[in-house]
């Protein structure tokens, strides 16, 4: 998933707003309260980070291309990073940032 296609995605989802914060991040909120980041690492793929369930949590976390969300899983909260994806991937992430925006 490019940025342009998260953009676009988390645009689709009901009340939602959009801020570039953090160091050119794509932040989406809904109510005012984060779902979904595009970038904030340093890393030459897209990275996406979003809020999950504790057992999405505790299953992702270990998953190849996934982990705890620099900054906030250190603080005990339950948020993946994707850090490293492929095409066939889109889908669940679109899945995860779904959740996320039900969630928060």
């Amino acid at each position: 998933m490019t940025y342009e296609e998260f953009n676009d995605y988390c645009r689709s989802l009901p009340a939602t707003t959009y801020v570039v914060q953090w160091g050119n991040s794509h932040v989406w909120k809904v109510g005012g309260k984060v779902f979904a980041i595009g970038g904030w690492e340093k890393i030459n793929e897209p990275a996406f980070t979003f809020k999950t369930s504790d057992l999405h949590f505790n299953l992702l976390q270990d998953e190849h291309g996934f982990r705890p969300a620099p900054y906030m899983a250190s603080r005990g909260m339950k948020w993946i990073q994707q850090y490293q994806s492929a095409e066939s991937d889109d889908e669940a992430l679109q899945y995860y940032i779904k959740e996320s925006h039900r969630l928060v």
